[in-house]
């Protein structure tokens, strides 16, 4: 599978170390599945799950969600944004992560905010999903 994962799956996956969105970003440093990101998509991962609000509910230091991205960058696959795809979304934050997917040929977007992401990415024939239908998914590939 190769997916982009949205920050706030990362930050659900920092915040709990139970749910779906802990389990991909296992399977991701593990290497047995493809996750894409973007220079500005890892700039805001970094801004975001730094957040001090963050970092009190995750128990993490600033250092340790560093180290936690530190070794998402050296499994993941880099994405360059050769072509900008904006406007296409309500939320302009949004964008960044709806291009990753794109210029990555991503085949899935998982993310909780479907509402904004879905019909977009679905132009692209991207499939998007909460982490819970992500993980549900790579859990029946392994079966095969």
């Amino acid at each position: 599978m190769r997916l982009v994962l949205d920050t706030d799956v990362l930050v659900a996956a920092l915040r709990s170390d139970r749910g779906a969105s802990r389990q991909l970003l296992i399977r991701a440093l593990d290497r047995d599945i493809e996750v894409l990101a973007s220079v500005p998509l890892m700039l805001e991962y970094e801004a975001v799950l730094t957040r001090p609000e963050h970092l009190a509910a995750s128990g993490l230091t600033a250092e340790q969600v560093n180290q936690v991205l530190d070794a998402l960058v050296k499994v993941l696959i880099p994405v360059h944004m050769s072509f900008r795809w904006r406007p296409r979304l309500k939320n302009p934050g949004d964008e960044m992560v709806l291009e990753t997917a794109v210029n990555g040929e991503a085949g899935w977007l998982v993310t909780f905010n479907l509402r904004h992401l879905a019909v977009a990415a679905r132009e692209f024939g991207i499939h998007v999903s909460r982490p819970r239908d992500a993980w549900q998914e790579v859990q029946r590939n392994e079966k095969e």
